[in-house]
């Protein structure tokens, strides 16, 4: 069945049918192309999606697990509204979520996605188009993106619809001002946690620590102390030394990592080398965030520092932990200004460390 070749006709609707699947076949009328299904001792139809939306290929699948479904007598309501899926999402939601979370997803999707007619008829056109509205506003457009996202996924795990039209969205070259919503941030913890070394604890450190991913990747057993993390001249950004303090939770990750040669992840076709393959890496755990819009591991530092200036650590105390030298404390003041911070650092840090404790619902 070649989709692209198939004609529309004028003032009708007709459907061709397909030979590799009995029962399925894409209504064609003027306007659009419609996937469905005929069942039932009264052939009835159900629209599966709308072409180019849904491809061939997901749409047998959807077909094939339709029809066993129906046998089985367990298939989804081919009738549910997107109003009446977004309240059962949103009921569900405030039962699992903390109440900011669910507030924040009510919220979100009740000013911004109020299609009319059956969630099944929801396109990715009509998502996208309210997506691409909110590019003034990229805080409000990622956490909307997120919201419909999570809904339609929920939708797909209940059986409401049998896929999701929110496609994953890629991030182009504006400047990014791309942090994690707490929701996000405990989701890629959880992750994180559960996926094997190296990367998940790579993960882990980059959100416990607010560093740089090159910082981390070429991490040395000998730069760890009990209390502290020292960055020796030449290795970081800056080429200066740089401290950050340890905390127990950051202790208790590098405690689980195999301390067998110098590098704490060196790559794996050669243990002398730092650690690669991000690009791979990254693909890989990304994979069953759901809940989680596009992000970069770059963004996990923003989130770092703007988790410190919600719980109140002062910006200098923040740029030091950074390792920033053009921020609040440079030129002149940078040359006279010598003291290292590592009090107000450690204070810092075990506010952060309690913060994500509560998230984490583990303090």
């Amino acid at each position: 069945m070649a989709i692209k070749k198939l004609s529309l006709p004028e003032g009708k609707q007709i459907t061709y049918w397909d030979e590799l699947t009995p029962g399925f076949g894409v209504r064609c009328s003027k306007k659009s192309k419609s996937f469905v299904v005929m069942y039932g001792e009264r052939r009835q139809l159900k629209t599966l999606g709308r072409y180019p939306s849904l491809s061939l290929a997901e749409a047998r699948t959807a077909a094939r697990r339709f029809f066993v479904e129906f046998e089985s007598g367990t298939a989804a309501n081919p009738s549910v509204l997107f109003v009446q899926a977004k309240e059962r999402f949103l009921e569900d939601s405030r039962g699992r979520n903390k109440p900011r979370t669910a507030a924040d997803y009510e919220r979100l999707l009740n000013r911004h996605f109020n299609f009319s007619g059956e969630l099944r008829d929801v396109t990715r056109q009509q998502v996208m188009q309210v997506v691409s509205g909110l590019a003034e506003t990229p805080s409000e457009r990622s956490h909307a993106y997120v919201a419909i996202r999570t809904m339609m996924n929920w939708c797909v795990r209940h059986g409401l619809v049998d896929y999701s039209v929110v496609p994953t969205i890629k991030h182009g070259g504006e400047a990014r001002n791309r942090f994690l919503t707490e929701a996000e941030l405990k989701s890629v913890l959880t992750r994180a946690a559960e996926t094997p070394y190296p990367f998940g604890a790579i993960i882990q450190l980059l959100i416990h620590t607010g560093q740089r991913r090159s910082e981390i990747g070429q991490l040395r057993w000998s730069w760890v102390f009990d209390d502290l993390i020292v960055f020796p001249e030449g290795f970081t950004k800056n080429k200066r030394e740089h401290q950050i303090p340890v905390t127990p939770r950051v202790r208790a990750i590098l405690k689980k990592i195999p301390s067998e040669g110098a590098l704490v992840f060196p790559a794996t076709t050669n243990t002398d080398k730092p650690f690669s393959g991000w690009a791979w890496h990254k693909a890989r755990f990304d994979e069953g965030l759901d809940d989680v819009a596009p992000f970069t591991l770059h963004d996990l530092r923003r989130t770092f520092a703007t988790i410190h200036a919600k719980i109140g650590t002062p910006i200098h105390v923040t740029e030091k932990l950074l390792n920033h030298v053009s921020g609040s404390i440079s030129g002149v003041a940078a040359v006279y200004n010598r003291h290292s911070y590592i009090e107000e650092m450690r204070f810092a840090v075990k506010a952060y460390d309690d913060y994500l404790a509560n998230l984490l619902g583990d303090c």
